[in-house]
């Protein structure tokens, strides 16, 4: 069969390369860039433009499924091309698809697109949505994107939403925000922790889920993609552990750090950094409880243990790729 991925070369889009790949199907992998030396087996790469209409449909033209990967992910309050990437390039890509007849489009929204800051401490498809102007843009374009989503539903176009918690995981060559946490654990080289906790969702897992949403989804759906309910604490001396260094010492509790927030952004601001920022402890802090009971049960999505990421993870950063079950990657 024939698939068509956009935004492939990234964190997400490598790993489900590979799934496709290993299922026999032919990959059109849409990119701003082709990533240097990219020669994969049943893929063709193709540079494209989310926001140029011509562009995508000339892309996409042949593909059953398209699993739309692009955002763009930032921690501002305002960001005006991460507004029109997440959620006018959603809607030109899905208009795309449909101009080319593809049967199943699959989009990879976020977490972010539900209001994790007021949903009562969990979360599910039916909880409120990212709509406060107060929230940082990635959230509420997450949202909007959905919203651009199902006008084309609306005419026509078969089409599913996933919602994956926080990403981390191996084959990362991004160094993603989580990943690149857990690493500097890894290397001992944090020596205090925030604590508060968060569902972290293996990379290899919600392609798995996209994969599951295209093939058993129901049309307009959203579907949340979860993984395992953890303390940034746990996490980060276990990848420590892992790789035989010290974990972090001190543990700083996460009421400290929300009460102290308003000094603490402005302060990440002066230094150029968003670590300490609203949106980077936000949703650390609420600490929802994600429920993801009807991925499970709707599309047959199961989660892998987190000690079993840390530790591939950890082995794929120390080139040990001898230690990782390439069948749970490719």
């Amino acid at each position: 069969m024939k698939v068509a991925v956009t935004g492939a070369a990234g964190f997400l889009g490598t790993n489900l390369l590979r799934l496709l790949t290993d299922r026999g199907h032919e990959v059109t992998a849409i990119d701003r860039v082709r990533p240097s030396g990219a020669t994969e087996p049943g893929v063709t790469w193709v540079t494209g433009d989310v926001l140029d209409p011509e562009s995508m449909r000339g892309a996409l033209d042949g593909a059953e499924v398209v699993y739309h990967l692009v955002a763009v992910i930032t921690l501002a309050q305002k960001n005006d091309l991460a507004w029109r990437i997440n959620t006018e390039g959603v809607r030109i890509v899905a208009e795309a698809a449909l101009a080319v007849g593809a049967r199943k489009f699959v989009h990879a929204s976020s977490i972010h697109a539900f209001d994790q800051y007021n949903c009562g401490g969990r979360i599910d498809e039916r909880t409120a949505r990212s709509i406060n102007p107060d929230l940082p843009v990635y959230d509420r374009s997450k949202w909007q994107g959905e919203v651009e989503l199902r006008k084309v539903i609306d005419k026509g176009l078969d089409a599913v939403l996933c919602n994956p918690t926080g990403v981390y995981g191996p084959v990362d060559f991004t160094r993603s925000r989580i990943n690149g946490t857990l690493l500097d654990a890894a290397k001992g080289r944090i020596p205090a922790m925030i604590g508060g906790s968060f569902d972290l969702v293996d990379v290899r897992d919600v392609a798995m889920g996209l994969i599951q949403a295209g093939e058993r989804g129901r049309t307009g759906e959203n579907y949340l993609l979860t993984g395992h309910m953890q303390t940034m604490w746990d996490v980060t001396r276990l990848a420590a552990s892992v790789n035989g260094k010290k974990g972090p010492r001190v543990l700083i509790p996460a009421q400290v750090i929300s009460a102290v927030m308003p000094v603490l952004e402005p302060v990440g601001k002066l230094f150029g950094s968003d670590v300490l920022s609203k949106a980077a402890m936000g949703a650390l802090i609420s600490a929802p409880i994600v429920d993801g009971t009807k991925a499970r049960t709707e599309l047959g999505y199961l989660p892998r243990s987190t000690d079993e990421t840390v530790r591939d993870l950890v082995a794929f950063a120390n080139n040990d790729l001898v230690k990782l079950d390439t069948r749970k990657i490719a």
